[in-house]
């Protein structure tokens, strides 16, 4: 998507250690508008899909999924990374590794808002190494229902995780895939 790329553009950082740093629009700062656009092209992407839910994970791809659960007027799930008080009876489970925050989180999805009559549209800022995405699949399929695909932010083509879902057989819609970057030069390289 030629809008996202140029506000990474514009706005990003490349940072040491493989850190796209997108927060003045992305995943801190908000900007809304080209969430909307984003929402319209995943429609478009997966109009063929019978999506009935978009589930994400917290906190950072929440606020893209409720603009793209606009774009399909459906409701969003996020799987939570913390058991609280306000989530009661069963909830489904995975393990997932954070690459930001370099950490193992349990999350967790109330099983009463994921069933086998679910079509799911998986969504979230970033994709690395596939950890969070693979939890979330986890998650669709110990609930019975159908993943229909996952869409993607920004993917980081230099790294696993794109490549392995898409080996799995995962119907995986990147809306810019970055191929390299340069720390030293904040230079980077897009997929076309």
């Amino acid at each position: 998507m030629e809008l996202l790329e140029e506000y990474i553009r514009k706005n990003g950082a490349v940072k040491e250690g493989n850190v796209l740093k997108v927060d003045s629009f992305l995943n801190h700062q908000m900007d809304v508008k080209l969430f909307a656009a984003m929402g319209r092209e995943w429609k478009r992407l997966f109009a063929d899909a019978p999506i009935n839910k978009i589930l994400t994970i917290e906190a950072s791809g929440i606020g893209i999924a409720c603009v793209v659960a606009e774009a399909f007027d459906v409701p969003v799930v996020f799987a939570k990374k913390a058991q609280s008080i306000n989530i009661d009876g069963a909830v489904y489970a995975a393990k997932v590794q954070s690459f930001t925050h370099k950490r193992v989180y349990d999350v967790i999805v109330s099983k009463k808002f994921l069933s086998p009559d679910d079509h799911i549209l998986v969504i979230d800022d970033f994709l690395a190494n596939g950890c969070a995405v693979n939890g979330l699949l986890d998650i669709i399929e110990e609930s019975g229902a159908t993943l229909e695909g996952v869409g993607i932010a920004i993917e980081k083509g230099f790294q696993e995780g794109g490549k392995l879902l898409r080996e799995r057989g995962v119907r995986l819609e990147s809306l810019a895939i970055v191929d390299a970057m340069d720390a030293a030069t904040g230079s980077l390289t897009f997929r076309r």
